[in-house]
This record gives structure tokens, C-alpha cells and sequence, in this order.
């Protein structure tokens, strides 16, 4: 059995689960959170336990209520909502996701069309679409390429959605480009270090397993994307779960290597039991595959870091154990 190293939390997802925690203890229940603030059922229901009251919309939100924006992101639109609705804020948007919002506005007040890789109606894309939405293309996939026109002397720049496969993603640009020849990239590369790393770790893990198991939501990009690479590095069978209860023992049959990861929204208790279940049925001390060490930290939003300073509580940075 081997276990993939680095899986699981990243920095962003830390510091927007704790911002809600440390945001619950300091101003009391109910605190409401604008969308999922991770993609992780668990991570949710353990938060609505403690007082957290999730939302999709704005409009949810009682006059003057304190809400949480999501690790994914929001338009502006949603923030002057937010505004005019006198809501107490407190953003909790990824930072390697605020870059890609950065971008997208620096684009287009230099004149460009933003060709935006992503997914469509994932609050992640609609975030940052929502920063120049009459500037902004987005294109799902690489077939799109081959549909879209532009003037030779359009200003074009691409931007992506931090949880794609990065492969796809290259080989959408690698088209863009080849029709596109004044394509011009962005700062630097906006899939997150996360996703790329656990990319990297699947697929050492994955080329010569006879199956992979991936722990992690149904709406996880990232953990979608997981069993996508898993196959594609040459695993013969791999499937996404969400907890040890929807492990099916069928999927043992004749496997003599079983490689295990998880989403990077994804607490690691939930790997522990898939583990021992393995462990259990012929499979034990799984043996660690490390692609790459993570020691990325994000300090918790300015607005919650002001309050907790205030009341004299010590503050914490967020990073991923």
C-alpha cells in the first residue's frame, strides 16, 4: 500500500477552516459563510455543528450579520452586496486565488480579452470572471480552442482556475497559443502549488498501482482531477470517495497494489480510517511517497486578525500539519 505525501489540507484551505472556527469562538454563533468554505462535506457539517450557518446567496444573510467569504472566492459584485447590506466581512478567499483576481484586473485595464481556463459555475471562475466579466472568455476545455476568434491584433491573456489538472491546462494553452500567437501569459503560473504537488504525487503513486483511492468531495475540482491523473499515469482502476463508508470491497479483488490520497480540502482522519479498513483486509503499513516538502503559511484574514488582536487573543497563522 503506498501513501501519497504530500495529500490533504493545503495552506488555503487551513486558514479559511480555522478563520471560521477562530471567527465562531470570538464572536459567538451563528457566523454564516457565503457558499461551501472548503469543497469537503465533512469539514462543513463539523462547522454547522459549531454554529457556522452556510449560504449560497447573500440575501440569506440577516442585515448587519457577520459573513464569511469562501477559500474560493467572490466577485466584486458580491462584495458592494455585501456593502450595501451593512454585512460585517471577513474574506477568507485563498491568497494564491486573490493573485489570479489580481491579474485578471491588471489585464484588463491594460485593454486585454482574458481567456479563463476553468470550469463553468465554479465559484472559483465566477470570482474571477466577475473582475472584468466584459473582458473575460472562459474555456473549458481543450476542443474550445478551435472555436474561438479573435482579430490578429486583439490583446489576449490567459488566466486559469487554481485546481485544474495541469496537463489539461498546458495543453489548452499549448493550443491558445498555437492560434494565438500574441497570447501573453500571466506573472506566473496560477494553478496553486497544492494541486500541482498532489498532481505530481498521484502520479507516483498511480503508474503502477492496480488501484487508487481518492478521498475527497464530489465538488472538489482538485480531488476530481486526482482520479483524472491517476488513470492517465497508468493506474487500472481509480475511484473518488468521500469516507471509508463508501469503500467497496469489490474493488480489492486482485489488487496487490492499493495506493491511497486525498483533495487538498480534505482532513487527514478521514485517510486514517480508508487505511485501517486496508489495513484490515490484507493491506497493512503503507509506505509514504514523498514528491515534495509543503511549509507554505498563510496568516489569517486582516479583518480577524484586527478583532482578535483587540480582544487580546493571540493569533494565529495557518498551515497545513
Amino acid at each position: 500500500m503506498l501513501l501519497a505525501d504530500p495529500r490533504g489540507y493545503c495552506a488555503g484551505v487551513d486558514r479559511a477552516v480555522v478563520t471560521v472556527e477562530e471567527a465562531l469562538d470570538l464572536y459567538g454563533a451563528p457566523v454564516y459563510v457565503r457558499k461551501q468554505i472548503v469543497h469537503n462535506k465533512h469539514v462543513v457539517a463539523n462547522l454547522e455543528a459549531r454554529g457556522a450557518i452556510f449560504v449560497e446567496e447573500l440575501d440569506e444573510v440577516p442585515a448587519g450579520a457577520r459573513v464569511v467569504f469562501s477559500a474560493h472566492g467572490v466577485s466584486p459584485a458580491v462584495v458592494n452586496e455585501a456593502a450595501r447590506r451593512e454585512l460585517k466581512t471577513i474574506d477568507a478567499t485563498c491568497p494564491l486565488v486573490t493573485k489570479v483576481h489580481r491579474e485578471a484586473v491588471r489585464f484588463a485595464a491594460d485593454g486585454y480579452t482574458i481567456l479563463l481556463i476553468g470550469h463553468a459555475g465554479h465559484e472559483e471562475v465566477e470570482g474571477t470572471a466577475g473582475e472584468a466579466p466584459e473582458q473575460t472568455v472562459l474555456v473549458e476545455h481543450p476542443d474550445d480552442v478551435a472555436g474561438l476568434e479573435f482579430p490578429a491584433d486583439a490583446k489576449l491573456a490567459w488566466l486559469s482556475q487554481t485546481t485544474l489538472s495541469v496537463d489539461e491546462t498546458m495543453e489548452t494553452v499549448r493550443r491558445l497559443r498555437a492560434k494565438f500567437p500574441q497570447l501573453e501569459d500571466p506573472p506566473s503560473d496560477d494553478i496553486c502549488y497544492a494541486t500541482q504537488n498532489r498532481q505530481v504525487a498521484v502520479k507516483e503513486i498511480g503508474a503502477a498501482a492496480d488501484l487508487v483511492i481518492v478521498v475527497g468531495s464530489a465538488n472538489s475540482s482538485n480531488s476530481v482531477r486526482l482520479v483524472e491523473v491517476a488513470l492517465e499515469a497508468g493506474a487500472k482502476a481509480s475511484y473518488r470517495i468521500d469516507d471509508v463508508s463508501e469503500l467497496d470491497e469489490s474493488w480489492l479483488d486482485g489488487a496487490a497494489t492499493v495506493s491511497v490520497t486525498s483533495g487538498a480540502s480534505v482532513p487527514d482522519h478521514l485517510v486514517t480510517e480508508v487505511l485501517a479498513y486496508l489495513a484490515e483486509r490484507g493491506y497493512p503499513d503503507a509506505r509514504a511517497v514523498q514528491t515534495a516538502e509543503e511549509t507554505l503559511a498563510f496568516s489569517l484574514p486582516k479583518e480577524l486578525h484586527r478583532d482578535l488582536k483587540a480582544a487580546g487573543r493571540s493569533t494565529k497563522t495557518a498551515v497545513r500539519l
